[in-house]
């Protein structure tokens, strides 16, 4: 989680999983995706690019927001057809609601495509050939059941062209016993 001083590399903010769900998106991905272009391990994505020259800003403001919220469920309702892959849709008020409150505060520095509508969702299968993503579409569409799972924190990573690079993690603060983490549960901060 190092960074260098002046640091411009873009800053990209994705939601935390808890670690059953972590390991079921993450195996879908790595069974999906095409091999060579699976770089990155499953993630909902927040924000795409955050100004990485003011890193210690936007990790304060993503800090605070973190330290305010308990856990908070994710419902996945379903696919999405991305054309060259398949999502699980994403339905949470609270995630919303958080991304909402994160929007305003940097809305001056927002991307297009960051300030686009929000739309979760989970990326399992993608810039795989048109044939296959379809095929596994519609394979997947016959069979899904909605389930739900659990959101425990707010990850931020540096873009540096390659692989994400881990700066941040932002366990929510509020909850009512213990935190997910990747080493087992640890008490939250008191």
């Amino acid at each position: 989680m190092e960074r260098e001083a002046g640091d411009a590399a873009p800053l990209i903010l994705t939601l935390r999983f808890d670690p059953e769900s972590f390991a079921r998106f993450d195996g879908e991905r790595r069974r999906d995706f095409p091999p060579e272009r699976n770089l990155i391990p499953a993630h909902l994505t927040l924000f795409h690019h955050l100004p990485g020259d003011r890193y210690a800003d936007v990790a304060a403001a993503v800090a605070t927001r973190a330290s305010r919220h308990a856990p908070f469920p994710l419902a996945i309702t379903g696919l999405r057809f991305l054309g060259q892959g398949t999502a699980y849709r994403v339905e949470s008020p609270p995630l919303v609601a958080l991304r909402a409150e994160l929007a305003a505060i940097w809305a001056a520095d927002l991307t297009r495509q960051d300030a686009q509508d929000f739309r979760p969702h989970v990326t399992f299968q993608n810039k795989a050939h048109s044939r296959a993503a379809k095929g596994l579409f519609e394979a997947l569409s016959e069979t899904i059941e909605p389930f739900e799972a659990t959101a425990t924190g707010l990850l931020l990573w540096h873009y540096r062209g390659g692989p994400w690079e881990a700066a941040g993690q932002f366990d929510f603060g509020a909850a009512r016993g213990p935190i997910p983490d990747s080493d087992g549960f640890r008490e939250p901060p008191r």
